[in-house]
Parts: C-alpha cells; structure tokens; sequence
C-alpha cells in the first residue's frame, strides 16, 4: 500500500523551523532562536564569489576539490594537532550531511550510539534515520553540562559503534576539558567504537581553548572530526564543511555520500580554499562582538532568576525556567513577548525546564528582547 515511511512518520517536527518561519513572517518578532550568525560572509569571499561563479557550474569530485582538502589537512596539521593528510578528508555540504554519511558508512540497524543529552536536535534524528538505537547520557547543570566519562562507561556495551560529542557545545555553551577528552578516549579504545566529534563551533571560544580529541595520542583510528564553514565564517548558505578520519572510513563515506549527495557545491569549495587563507581579524572582530552579546544577555538573564551558566564557547545561552513545560514557556515569551525561543526539549528530554537563547543577533535587538521578556515573567 502506498503511504509515508513508518521512518518518516516517527521524525519529530523540529518547534525551531516553525520558529524561524514565525520570525521571518513578522516583522514584531524578535528571534532568538536560531543558530545561524547574523554577520555577512567576510566581503573578500563574497568578491571572490562573483570571480568564480562561471568556473563552478560543474560537478567536483565526491570527495572534494583535492586542493581544499590539501588546504584542510594542513589545517588541522596545524590549529588541530590532528596528524592527517588528503586521503582522510571529505569535503561535506555542511557538517550535517557530513555527520549523516558517516552515521550510514559505520552503523547496521540495531547498532548502539551514544548521545549527550540535551545535544544538538539534529543527532537524534539521524541515528533513528539510519535505523540505530540512541543511548543517552544525561548532561547535568551542576557540572557546566559536560559529559561524563563514567556515564558513558555505563551505557557502552558491545552493539556500541558511535558516541558523538560535540564541544563547543550547542544548545549549553560547554566546552569539553582534555582531562574529559582523555578519559573518553582511553573508554572508546577500551570498548572499540569510533567517537563522532562535532567541532562546529571550534573557533567561537571564549574563555578556554579548543582540544580536538582527534588529536590525542592513539586516536587516529577511532576518531572522525566534522568542522564546518557555517560558523567561523559566516557561510551558512553555503553549505559547505568536512570531514576527517581513517581512511578506510572517509572511503567509505565519501562512496556513501556519492549518493547521497553527490558532491559539495562547487563554488563554495573554492571560497573554503579562500577562507582558509583570510587573516584572524575577520573572525576577532565576530568573536569580540559575540562575546559582548555574551556577557549582557546571561547577566540579564541571571537578574530576572532565569539561571543560566555563562557559555565557554558558540552562541547560546541555556537558561532554568521558573516552569517545568518548556514548550509552555516559550508559547508564552513567543505569544505575550514577541520574543521567539527554542523549548530545551528540543534537544532531548533532560532539556526539560530550560530555554536556550541564540546571541546571533544585534545586541540592540537582545536589549529590547530582555526588555520584553522581563515585562511578562
């Protein structure tokens, strides 16, 4: 009989679209909800692309333009510490697709993957997409929401292929210690599995210092790295990111994403060349202005008792609610505040009683936005 994929229908709905759509369509609403930088791609790229753009109406190779990913591995040789070279890098149409090939090259249905939880609302849905079953390790406030390695020790058994990590951390703003890393990766050889590491938000770091676990000692086989495009440099739209990892197992995901998607978009490949040749001041001058954003919004946060830890690293803030229903809540702040949020539920179920808050946006806008809110609740 036809119809829609039992699959499909047990996707849930991300609340965080219906937002973006909500923000979008009027022009009252303030949005705090999405994740996505609000400064231009830096304007040497943007020139570069209009140079480009009759060379890049054809297809690349699936793994990428070897030229990227030469740029990439030396990269990562250098800012990453991860010892790599071409044939362990795929270039991606963002992180996303990157984590979902990747996901379908190392798991059969049934296979165990751990997740942090609350994580990024995307995970879980590609683990169910790809017919694997999701373990969860609760993330606790008391403890900055960073992952514990004991937790992780108790839920990997032998069906465990995967735990993915994600630090900076997106919705809570933690950013891993190496001391936790460590502790992780001596679990991961002790178990065999491969860790997924996120590290879309590596240069968005306020505080501390980004630590790619694919950089310690004996990891090279059990770690495969995403980083993307999409934060550090404003090239959402874009889409583009990579990937590395043995090599055996980029082949096998660069085979997988052939047909998944073929191949990352041409044009932008060649500003990834670009970008990563751009001076630092493009980047500080974003960082130094999120940072600012930073520290107002969680001290406002903070007065009117919505508890919220300062964020080590990304754009986000995850603050405690006065209500249990976290839904409920941002209903209220979207219907009474003209305030548009994203419910911690959205990132799994321990996200219950928290709201996370995006600062990637005008820090006029988040005053008025803080104004607003502290009127309703």
């Amino acid at each position: 009989m036809k119809g829609i994929s039992n699959r499909e229908l047990e996707l849930p709905d991300a609340m965080i679209g219906k937002l973006q759509k909500i923000a979008t369509e009027s022009k009252d609403v303030i949005s705090l909800s999405i994740g996505e930088p609000d400064f231009l791609t830096p304007k040497p790229l943007l020139t570069y692309a209009k140079k480009i753009i009759k060379q890049s109406t054809h297809y690349t190779p699936a793994e990428g333009y070897s030229e990227l990913r030469e740029v990439v591995s030396r990269k990562l040789k250098k800012e990453n510490r991860i010892k790599t070279n071409v044939g362990n890098i795929i270039i991606t149409s963002g992180s996303q697709a990157g984590l979902f090939s990747a996901l379908l090259s190392t798991l059969d249905p049934k296979c165990e993957v751990i997740l942090p939880n609350p994580s990024y609302l995307g995970y879980l849905p590609a683990v169910e997409l790809v017919s694997a079953i999701p373990k969860f390790v609760k993330l606790e406030e008391k403890n900055n929401f960073e992952i514990n390695p004991d937790d992780v020790k108790k839920v990997a058994n032998k069906k465990t292929k995967v735990l993915i990590i994600n630090s900076p951390s997106n919705p809570t703003g933690n950013v891993i210690r190496k001391k936790i890393l460590e502790e992780l990766a001596d679990i991961a050889i002790e178990k065999d599995f491969y860790i997924f590491s996120d590290e879309a938000y590596e240069k968005l770091i306020y505080d501390k210092k980004h630590i790619s676990i694919g950089s310690l000692n004996g990891m090279q086989n059990h770690v495969v790295t995403f980083q993307t495009f999409s934060k550090s440099f404003a090239m959402c739209g874009f889409r583009l990111g990579y990937i590395a990892g043995p090599e055996k197992l980029t082949s096998a995901i660069s085979k997988v994403s052939h047909y998944t998607n073929i191949c990352a978009p041409a044009m932008s490949q060649r500003m990834g060349i670009e970008a990563l040749k751009l001076p630092n001041k493009y980047l500080n001058k974003m960082l130094k202005e999120y940072n600012r954003r930073r520290l107002y919004i969680v001290k406002r946060l903070n007065e009117m008792n919505l508890r919220t830890c300062l964020p080590e690293g990304a754009f986000y803030a995850f603050s405690k609610i006065p209500q249990k229903n976290s839904v409920n809540f941002a209903r209220k702040l979207l219907r009474e505040a003209k305030v548009a949020t994203v419910p911690g539920t959205e990132f799994g179920k321990y996200g219950e009683g928290y709201i996370r808050f995006s600062y990637a946006t005008k820090l006029l806008l988040i005053e008025k936005a803080m104004e607003r809110i502290e009127k309703v609740i």
